[in-house]
């Protein structure tokens, strides 16, 4: 049941664990290749969501608009707001709006909230991962940053470069199905990117991990705009994507689970746990030196989701 009033909503949730996240995405600028803040908004609070294995049922929308944003802007985010939550099955069941004076807001920040349920007997945290652990990805990174920063820059590309914005819980659904037990560890890696991403995973679990640098998917335009830009791909926020830390065993089942689903065509094991004291992310390089992964030290590409 759905009752909507005054700014607010009462719905059922069915049996198991609720799973609630709530973000803020404030991205500029607002229309960028692959989709809007509308359609991110969406799609980042599905996957927040999603990377606890749980099913992502509800979302609360709050706009903050700037004084003058056109109303056929508004229009359009709101619209793909609706193709979006339709998409990935959920539904948007309450929302606000405030608007801001002129210059204090640029065009529009969205907060979300999101309602989920846990299935029973489903374990997946930051802590779990185990020495000998495989590391996947679910598909080429820094797709997302570098669309934005390329939108920003000017630059161009013999093909155009795309956000790769998308909802994640049919994917997250396929890896269950497959060997939801064998998961140990997801996380969509946006801001920060995958450094970020497993150097906290790293760090909550208490091991290390290695990468290995033949094996990350990096498309040829995102690699060519980090080389032009001085930016390292593995810092670059992704919209799109996750990192799933497995039982080995299950490894290969759930990479070809994963490239059975379009969001994961070109997933790949790109890594291992391993113990490490010092907790440390490392890479083992083209020429088969290896460099320590940090976490990201400032904010290298601001408003970026």
């Amino acid at each position: 049941m759905l009752n909507r009033a005054n700014d607010q909503a009462c719905f059922d949730v069915p049996a198991g664990r609720m799973v609630m996240t709530t973000d803020s995405y404030v991205i500029s600028p607002l229309f960028f290749p692959g989709g809007n803040i509308g359609s991110l908004a969406v799609h980042g609070t599905v996957n927040d969501i999603a990377m606890s294995g749980a099913i992502p049922l509800y979302l609360s929308v709050g706009f903050i608009l700037e004084e003058g944003l056109p109303l056929a802007d508004l229009e359009r985010i709101v619209h793909s707001m609706a193709v979006a939550a339709r998409e990935a099955g959920v539904q948007i069941v309450t929302g606000d709006t405030k608007v801001v004076e002129r210059g204090k807001g640029d065009g529009n920040f969205i907060n979300t909230a999101g309602v989920g349920r846990l299935p029973p007997g489903m374990e997946i945290s930051g802590e779990l991962a185990r020495p000998g652990d495989k590391v996947l990805v679910s598909g080429s990174i820094g797709d997302h940053g570098v669309a934005i920063m390329s939108l920003r820059k000017g630059l161009r590309f013999a093909t155009e470069l795309e956000s790769d914005s998308a909802a994640l819980n049919g994917l997250v659904a396929a890896m269950i199905d497959a060997a939801g037990r064998a998961i140990h560890v997801m996380r969509d890696p946006t801001r920060g990117g995958l450094a970020a991403t497993l150097n906290e995973i790293a760090s909550l679990s208490g091991v290390g991990i290695r990468l290995r640098e033949d094996q990350l998917p990096v498309k040829g335009e995102v690699r060519g705009a980090c080389e032009l830009l001085g930016l390292d791909p593995l810092n670059i926020a992704n919209e799109g994507k996750l990192v799933a830390v497995v039982d080995p065993a299950a490894a290969d089942t759930l990479l070809a689970a994963m490239r059975g689903n379009p969001l994961g065509a070109d997933a790949a094991i790109v890594g291992e746990v391993i113990e490490d004291p010092q907790g440390l992310v490392r890479m083992v390089t083209g020429i088969r030196g290896e460099r320590v992964i940090d976490w990201l030290h400032g904010e290298q590409l601001p408003r970026i989701c």
